[in-house]
C-alpha cells in the first residue's frame, strides 16, 4: 500500500476527533452541554448525534459524526455514477448545523466528508474515492464585516492548495447554495467543493482537514460580537420567516439531505438541521430601505468579500 492509497482509518480518526473538539469548544461558548446519541444502522455503520436545544445561545444545533456502510449504493447515487453499481461502499463525515436565538447571530453550516466505493470482489476495478466539504454562513441581519471574516478565514485555510482554489470552491458555493424556485441565495455563501480526488489522497485529506480546523476561526468569533445585542419581536418574526428558505433549500434541494433518507441514514440526526422556529407568509415583501431589505440587497446577491 503505498501512501497516497486511499485508507479509511485516518479519516475515521481525524473526524472523531474533529467531532468532539467542535462539541467542546460551542458547549463552552454556550454553557450548556450537547446531548450524546450514539446510533447504529441496520444495514451496516452507525455514528454520534451531539445536539443541542433551548441553550443560552444556541436555540438548537447539532454536530454530527456517521460512518455509514452498505452492499449496494441507493438508486440516486448510482444513476449519476453507473459505474458504482454493485460495489461496497462506505461514506464517512462530520455535519454540523447552528442556529442561535439572537436573530443578530447568523446561522451556520459546516460538513467534511470521504466516500469510497470499494472493489468489486474478484474484479480489477480500483477503489473509487473522493473527499467533500464546506462551510457556509446564513445571517438574517447583515454586517459585512463579519461576511469579510468568514470568507476571509475560507480564503486562508484554502491558501496551501493553490491560488485558484479559493474562488473556485467559493463560485460553487454561491451556486449550490441557491433556491432555484426563488431565485434566491441562501446566504452570504463560504466554500464548497466535492468529488475532490485531483492530486491524490494525501492532498485532498489534507486539505479537508485544513476546512474542518477552520471553522472554529470562522464562526465563533461572530457569535462573540453579536450574541448580547437587544432584539424584539420584529426581529425574530424576520428570523423565523427567513428560516424557512433554510428549511426549503434543505429538503428541496441538499444532495446529503436526499442521499441520507434514500440510504437508509438515521432521519432524526439527518434533519437536526432544521431549525426549530420557522414561519412562512405568502408573497411578503420588506419594507423598502428597512433592515430587512438590506439582507436582500447587500448580502444575498453573491460577491467577493475579500
Amino acid at each position: 500500500m503505498t501512501p497516497d492509497t486511499p485508507q479509511t482509518a485516518p479519516v475515521l480518526t481525524y473526524l472523531t476527533d474533529l467531532q468532539e473538539r467542535l462539541v467542546q469548544a460551542l458547549s463552552a461558548q454556550d454553557g450548556q452541554p450537547f446531548r450524546r446519541d450514539a446510533w447504529q444502522r441496520p444495514e451496516g455503520g452507525g455514528g454520534v448525534s451531539r445536539l443541542i436545544e433551548e441553550g443560552h445561545l444556541f436555540e438548537r444545533g447539532g454536530v454530527n459524526f456517521s460512518h455509514v456502510a452498505g452492499a449496494a449504493l441507493p438508486a440516486s447515487a448510482t444513476a449519476v455514477r453507473p459505474e458504482m453499481a454493485g460495489r461496497r461502499y462506505e461514506a464517512m463525515g462530520v455535519s454540523l448545523v447552528l442556529h442561535p436565538r439572537n436573530p443578530y447571530c447568523p446561522t451556520a453550516h459546516m460538513n467534511v466528508r470521504f466516500f469510497i466505493a470499494h472493489p468489486r470482489a474478484g474484479s480489477d476495478d480500483q477503489p473509487i474515492w473522493w473527499f467533500g466539504g464546506g462551510m457556509d454562513l446564513t445571517p438574517y441581519y447583515g454586517f459585512v464585516e463579519d461576511a469579510e471574516h468568514f470568507h476571509r478565514t475560507c480564503q486562508t485555510a484554502l491558501a496551501p492548495f493553490g491560488p485558484e482554489v479559493h474562488g473556485r470552491y467559493k463560485r460553487w458555493c454561491d451556486e449550490y447554495f441557491y433556491l432555484k424556485h426563488r431565485q434566491e441565495a441562501r446566504g452570504v455563501g463560504g466554500i464548497f467543493y466535492d468529488d475532490l480526488n485531483e492530486g491524490g489522497f494525501e492532498r485532498c485529506f489534507a486539505l479537508t482537514r485544513s476546512v474542518g480546523d477552520a471553522f472554529l476561526l470562522a464562526y465563533p468569533p461572530l457569535l462573540e460580537k453579536r450574541r448580547n445585542l437587544p432584539y424584539g419581536e420584529r426581529e425574530r418574526d424576520f428570523q423565523a420567516y427567513r428560516r424557512g428558505r433554510y428549511v426549503e433549500f434543505n429538503l428541496v434541494w441538499d444532495r446529503g439531505t436526499l442521499f441520507g433518507l434514500q440510504s437508509g441514514g438515521r432521519t432524526e440526526s439527518i434533519l437536526m438541521s432544521l431549525p426549530p422556529v420557522v414561519k412562512w407568509r405568502y408573497d411578503w415583501q420588506p419594507e423598502p430601505g428597512s433592515p430587512e431589505a438590506a439582507l436582500y440587497t447587500d448580502f444575498l446577491p453573491p460577491r467577493d468579500w475579500v
